[in-house]
């Protein structure tokens, strides 16, 4: 079988959701930002409803609209890969499943967030969503925002299972752990830098590739940063992470955990306005707009 790197490619798009001023989901804009980045090649793949879509602000019913919407205005152009993960298990597999139906070619699965739940909780949580789906499910973990490490044993176990192929690691968190993901693991398991400023450190451990909000605006950096290390340029992929580091520390503001609703802002510069974040997210303020117009500008997309 091809590995899950031959078939949706290393970089991974996780796309905004666009919301209208009245908070509903902006289904003809989020068709137009999906091509938008296609047709610019800042992603080989997208995940819809991740993260970086807010999955965790939208309705189970809004979700599976969005992946509809996403999927009409996509077609086959690109493999697309739908955020699935819920806080609990029935949600999770009633979202795989309709992920499946709708025509996605795998899916992303985050721990289960806010329960807390043991490390045999949530391998069995994994191993019933992935019973429920003939897709590759690609484990999504980030236990800065779930609260919950999946830890190296868990991943091992269910890296045995033959849909669950992939893992993105949110690795500012544990930074050596794809070290350990990738020895407990068969060779055919593939490990993605789940936090942009550390792409360079999860390639050098093996990983294969990147999930990255940041190529919204700079997926062409990000791409030329991952070829040059690949190529075995560690200067050139040194020189690139380096440029594109502004721009990654200015997506965090002043005190934010959360990047996404400076993404929304570097794409309202660069591209259309895409709404405002779902609260208790707040929009841009006016000493971080300013921030990220100097940096841009300094990478040139202004």
């Amino acid at each position: 079988m091809p590995r899950f790197s031959d078939t949706v490619g290393r970089l991974l798009l996780p796309l905004i959701t666009p919301f209208m001023h009245d908070d509903t989901v902006d289904h003809d804009r989020v068709g137009e930002l999906a091509n938008y980045v296609l047709d610019r090649e800042y992603g080989d793949a997208l995940i819809v409803s991740g993260t970086t879509g807010e999955f965790y602000a939208l309705t189970l019913e809004e979700r599976v609209a969005l992946l509809r919407a996403v999927k009409e205005a996509v077609g086959n152009r690109a493999p697309l890969i739908a955020g699935t993960g819920a806080a609990c298990t029935k949600h999770a597999i009633a979202l795989t499943k309709a992920a499946a139906d709708i025509g996605y070619d795998a899916v992303m699965v985050v721990t289960p967030f806010y329960s807390k739940p043991t490390q045999e909780g949530m391998r069995l949580h994994f191993e019933q969503v992935a019973a429920a789906t003939d897709r590759p499910l690609m484990l999504y973990n980030i236990p800065l925002f779930s609260g919950v490490n999946l830890e190296p044993p868990t991943v091992a176990a269910l890296a045995k299972l033959p849909n669950i192929v992939a893992i993105k690691e949110e690795a500012g968190v544990n930074p050596t752990q794809t070290s350990d993901f990738i020895l407990g693991t068969p060779d055919d398991f593939e490990v993605y830098c789940g936090d942009d400023t550390m792409l360079l450190q999860v390639l050098s451990q093996g990983g294969v590739g990147t999930v990255s909000g940041g190529s919204h605006v700079i997926g062409d950096l990000m791409r030329a940063a991952m070829d040059a290390f690949l190529a075995g340029d560690n200067a050139r992929a040194t020189e690139l992470h380096l440029k594109m580091y502004p721009f990654f520390k200015a997506l965090l503001g002043a005190g934010r955990v959360n990047g996404t609703p400076l993404v929304r802002e570097a794409l309202a510069l660069t591209w259309q306005p895409v709404g405002p974040p779902r609260m208790p997210q707040l929009p841009a303020s006016e000493a971080e707009r300013e921030a990220l117009v100097r940096v841009l500008s300094e990478l040139g997309k202004l």
